[in-house]
């Protein structure tokens, strides 16, 4: 999702799951390709300000998955053992440091470590500098938070890169398609982003998809903080000055949890409305610092916007016992590469019990339609490598009673509707009025 960089520390973690239970150990280099197991490398943020609300959750969703195909425990289409019959084997490696690190731990991750595949990444900046070395090394690659719309924009024939999580430009058409449904009388429309590439794309998707489907509203004042920054006082009292109906951030992790509590306490959200892109990966942790009403998303049918089929119950109920709490959307990002990864896996041309090579799980998983705790996710863009489902968006509400934030009001775009055509970019689809938008 997110681009920027941060001190590397200096003793990265490389953490291998045991292959029937949760326990983590210190690995070493191992030949595991000889062992007949399916070896997968894990990379998201173990420290910094990401760790938290997305690169903790992501693991541990990695765990619960992986014991629970080790031991069979899945739904139908993913009750059998393993991947192809063989038991799976977790390296999870912290994404901090940067993406010149992240490259050098990647090359670690498939030349020393051997592994079969590598699924990760949150930040946008190492998605970037993974890609064109994955491809490279013929390394079978899910990329599964990022939501960079620069992917795939110059390799136009990827191979070995894939991405089961959406493109950002579908989080703020999303967003503007709610606000036309809830608050068509909307006159007066701010922002507040991160200020870089992840920020100002947003804000850019978003303001113009607002001046195709809600003309009326005005942009009246744009924020761009550093990212990081922590301390939102001087934009706050910018923001309130304009008295704006609507404010959109996508903020994400500690920076949207520390703007939506020094807004809510500066009175800034009691007439305006929040709109944040990002906002359920925090739906725990608000509790009453944020206002009933306030309009989230989890960028996709992910977290508390994840449907009621077999496979999420299973999901959501395994997690809660290992964790004592719902996953959020990164969790359930985790669970979709990982179940994408086990369909293409399965759908190679290999024998039972044998482990595919990159390129054979690569041309099963290219334009393939999997199920997943989100529904069915179908690779229908970028050639056949990029995911595309729908988005949701809704209202958070604290139930004070039961301590517990929940969503209401929830409305779903389907894929067609919010995500651009392959050949176009998402500012040239949303300034065209969304040409060949086929809307629930």
């Amino acid at each position: 999702m997110h681009n920027y960089k941060k001190t590397m520390i200096k003793h990265p973690l490389a953490l291998a799951i045991a292959a029937t239970g949760l326990a983590l150990s210190l690995t070493t280099s191992v030949q595991a390709a000889e062992n007949g197991k399916f070896r997968i490398g894990i990379v998201t943020f173990l420290s910094g300000p990401a760790a938290g609300p997305f690169g903790e959750p992501s693991a541990n969703a990695a765990k619960v998955l992986v014991e629970g195909l080790n031991q069979g425990k899945l739904p139908a289409p993913y009750n059998t053992i393993g991947i192809n019959g063989a038991e799976i084997e977790v390296v999870i490696i912290d994404e901090a440091g940067g993406a010149a690190k992240q490259v050098e731990e990647f090359r670690n991750l498939v030349q020393r470590q051997k592994v079969d595949a590598v699924v990760g990444y949150i930040s946008s900046g190492d998605c970037l500098a993974i890609a064109p070395v994955a491809e490279e090394l013929g390394a079978m690659t899910v990329f599964y938070d990022c939501g960079t719309s620069q992917l795939f924009n110059e390799d136009k024939s990827p191979q070995f890169v894939f991405r089961t999580s959406l493109d950002a430009a579908v989080d703020n058409i999303g967003a503007a398609r709610y606000l036309a449904k809830v608050r068509p009388d909307a006159q007066k429309v701010a922002g507040i982003q991160q200020n870089y590439a992840w920020g100002q794309d947003s804000w850019n998707d978003f303001t113009h998809s607002m001046e195709q489907l809600m003309p009326k509203a005005k942009v009246v004042e744009s924020q761009m903080p550093k990212v990081f920054q922590g301390q939102y006082g001087a934009e706050i009292s910018a923001l309130s000055v304009k008295r704006p109906d609507i404010i959109h951030s996508s903020f994400w992790g500690g920076d949207m949890e520390a703007l939506v509590l020094q807004a809510n306490a500066r009175g800034l959200l009691e007439d305006a409305t929040a709109v944040l892109t990002c906002g359920e990966s925090a739906i725990d942790r608000y509790k009453d610092q944020a206002p009933n009403g306030m309009i989230i998303g989890g960028r996709g049918p992910f977290g508390a916007f994840a449907p009621d089929n077999e496979l999420n119950r299973w999901f959501k109920g395994s997690y809660q016992a290992a964790y004592k709490t719902d996953p959020t959307y990164p969790a359930s990002k985790m669970a979709q590469a990982i179940l994408g990864l086990k369909h293409a896996a399965e759908n190679a041309k290999v024998e039972a019990g044998k482990v595919p090579a990159p390129l054979e799980i690569a041309k099963a998983f290219k334009g393939a339609t999997f199920e997943s705790v989100s529904g069915q996710v179908q690779m229908a863009r970028a050639g056949g490598h990029q995911a595309m489902q729908g988005i949701a968006y809704g209202e958070y509400q604290y139930d004070a009673a039961n301590k517990k934030g929940g969503v209401h009001n929830v409305i779903a775009f389907n894929g067609e509707c919010v995500t651009p055509p392959d050949g176009t970019t998402a500012l040239e689809w949303i300034k065209a009025g969304f040409p060949g938008a086929q809307c629930n």
